[in-house]
């Protein structure tokens, strides 16, 4: 009986040991880009590396369906205002099948900006998007687009958010808004 107690132990030892391995976060960065960022989870897998002549990165969440997340850079206005950005981005999602803008919101992180929630269909299914605008300098932006199934998006939206917040471009100081 000692014996068996002992073999559970060290095999709930096991387990507690591999699930914090799991947990632990992953930074991102690469010396073709100008930012970088932690993922929380190990579930987040690299799709597109970015490139010197394509700085996109994209990752997703265990499958594409329950989250696929794109870092875009874009150059905007001197002093754009970051409706007016967020407004053409959108006009980008009018052709989705179903599309309905959701609530906007303000964002802190180690850079400022807004989140621009909305929700779509694609094959029969009730998809949603959460794009993280961010604020380097007066004519950078970057967006964090989160895309994926209503209900599984909005299951790791405490990730989403954790990745924004990690989010820091080398050299920028706290963006505006």
């Amino acid at each position: 009986m000692l014996k068996i107690k002992k073999i559970l132990f060290a095999a709930a030892l096991a387990l507690v040991g591999s699930a914090s391995v799991l947990a632990q976060e992953a930074a991102f960065a690469d010396p073709n880009v100008d930012y970088s960022f932690m993922l929380p989870e190990a579930g987040w897998k690299q799709i597109v590396k970015p490139s010197a002549t394509t700085p996109n990165v994209e990752y997703v969440y265990n499958d594409r369906r329950e989250g696929h997340f794109e870092v875009r850079k874009l150059t905007v206005a001197k002093d754009a205002f970051m409706s007016d950005v967020m407004r053409d981005e959108e006009s980008k999602l009018l052709f989705l099948q179903s599309y309905v803008a959701g609530k906007e919101e303000n964002f802190t992180g180690r850079l400022r900006g807004n989140i621009f929630n909305y929700e779509f269909v694609r094959s029969g299914r009730i998809m949603s998007g959460r794009f993280y605008f961010l604020r380097a300098d007066d004519t950078t932006v970057y967006v964090l687009r989160f895309t994926g199934e209503r209900d599984k998006l909005r299951s790791i939206r405490n990730q989403t958010d954790a990745i924004a917040r990690s989010f820091a471009v080398k050299g920028a100081a706290a963006g505006r808004v």
